[in-house]
């Protein structure tokens, strides 16, 4: 009878993590083995609700560009995990990037995505159109599922766009966007206030009403935000919090 031996890294959680590995490998052998399926229903119903995490990500098209913003708090189930984690990236000079899902999947996403687009850029000597990143992204996704929910948000000569990414590589454009636990609350504040032709500091507002929103309903969103301004002319620019309160007032 064969052995299969398996040579492990050594782990900073020690004998735990070893331990564990090997009871999850031995249930999946005896499941593989048709000795009893619930050993691997449990194993995948413990996997998958172990981390629930939660966001607040939006994008809004106006005349002339495109409003992009994200909140600030990371969670592991009810624990509020961190207060001030970055899920606004930017990708290029016209391009933006937000992240709902698993932090490190975001920001493995985030820095390839950068690295792409630049790439792009050099070797064709054009900017990439927003439609191009959201191909792009929805390729990388459908040949290596992540456990994500992206917005690509940018601006080119055909004006501003807003491309909602799901994990499987699914890209679907629109004029405004919201994603993460926190989209149904900030859906109610989107539908009432948006209208075609909207003016920058119009966009503005109603997407800091709707971060603001869900930061107050839900529980896995809020500490805050960020909101950045992308338009043909200026690129990308950030908000200041400064700005951002004065948008609130």
């Amino acid at each position: 009878m064969k052995r299969n031996i398996l040579i492990l890294p050594r782990s900073q959680c020690g004998q735990i993590s070893i331990l564990k590995y090997i009871v999850r490998l031995h249930t999946v052998h005896q499941c593989s083995k048709g000795a009893d399926n619930r050993g691997l229903s449990m194993m995948m119903d413990n996997n998958t609700n172990v981390l629930k995490t939660g966001t607040s990500t939006l994008g809004i098209t106006f005349k002339g560009g495109v409003v992009v913003g994200a909140d600030h708090r990371a969670t592991m189930g009810h624990f509020i995990a961190n207060k001030s984690v970055q899920k606004l990236f930017k990708i290029g000079d016209r391009l933006a990037l937000t992240t709902a899902g698993l932090v490190g999947h975001a920001q493995s996403l985030s820095r390839t995505l950068s690295a792409e687009v630049a790439l792009f850029e050099l070797r064709r000597q054009q900017p990439m159109t927003v439609k191009g990143a959201a191909t792009l992204t929805a390729n990388i996704l459908s040949g290596r599922p992540h456990w994500v929910q992206l917005l690509i948000v940018g601006v080119d000569e055909d004006g501003g766009h807003v491309y909602s990414i799901d994990s499987a590589g699914g890209s679907i454009p629109d004029v405004y966007c919201a994603t993460g636990s926190g989209s149904p609350y900030m859906y109610g504040v989107l539908e009432d206030g948006f209208k075609p032709d909207m003016t920058e500091t119009e966009a503005l507002k109603l997407a800091a009403r709707a971060l603001h929103a869900s930061g107050q309903r839900d529980a896995a969103s809020g500490n805050g935000m960020d909101l950045a301004v992308i338009t043909e002319k200026d690129g990308f620019v950030l908000q200041t919090q400064d700005q951002i309160k004065k948008l609130l007032s």
